[in-house]
């Protein structure tokens, strides 16, 4: 039988001492369970597989941009590596132009062939290299210009590469945007639906070439 579980169960759950919570397949966990369980850092395990509350800290980053992108690259670099992640910056390192698809590319690459956990690449608007990088099958690129689009790509759309535009969001707004994405996961349920046909329709389109 389905059973939800909101806010004030987690809660209890936590008074208890207990920090690993085990769901079934089809258990529903309400918005502010959701939001309590990353407060309190309980972890949440449906199915036998972890769900929620895991950390990404130390996860392997590759990160590139194109000349536009470099200034802040150096920043984010910087701001990454000062939170425990293990980054890779795989160019370009000068504001000499560069074409935006060759990085995107080379960055996308890796993550979708798990060189990488994550990437991340830097243009003008975040825009022309999120296209090229889901030209991948595999790759689930988003552009995110806010927290709210950030949080929303890796629990609804499980985005494995963000795509930022360094001359259409400033400095502090970008270093929220990836503190917000490396902290939010896949919530699955009715969202992992919704990849498997987007995942479907990558096949079916392969299948013709």
């Amino acid at each position: 039988m389905k059973k939800v579980i909101t806010e004030s169960e987690i809660i209890r759950i936590a008074k208890s001492g207990l920090k690993e919570i085990q769901i079934g397949k089809e258990d529903l966990l309400t918005p502010l369970a959701i939001d309590r369980i990353k407060v309190l850092g309980i972890k949440v395990n449906r199915d036998g597989k972890s769900e929620i509350g895991r950390s990404n800290k130390g996860s392997k980053i590759v990160i590139g941009s194109d000349h536009t992108g470099v200034k802040i690259k150096k920043v984010v670099v910087d701001f990454l590596k000062s939170k425990s992640y293990h980054v890779l910056d795989i160019g370009t390192y000068s504001e000499e132009s560069v074409d935006y698809p060759d990085i995107a590319f080379n960055v996308a690459n890796r993550v979708v062939n798990k060189e990488f956990d994550f990437g991340i690449i830097i243009d003008a608007t975040g825009i022309p290299s999120a296209i090229t990088a889901n030209k991948i099958p595999g790759i689930r690129a988003a552009t995110c210009y806010n927290e709210f689009s950030a949080k929303s790509s890796r629990e609804h759309n499980d985005a494995n590469v963000l795509v930022l535009g360094a001359k259409a969001i400033g400095e502090e707004t970008i270093k929220s945007i990836i503190e917000v994405w490396l902290n939010s996961n896949f919530l699955g349920d009715r969202h992992q639906r919704r990849l498997d046909k987007i995942k479907a329709i990558e096949e079916k389109y392969l299948k013709k070439n």
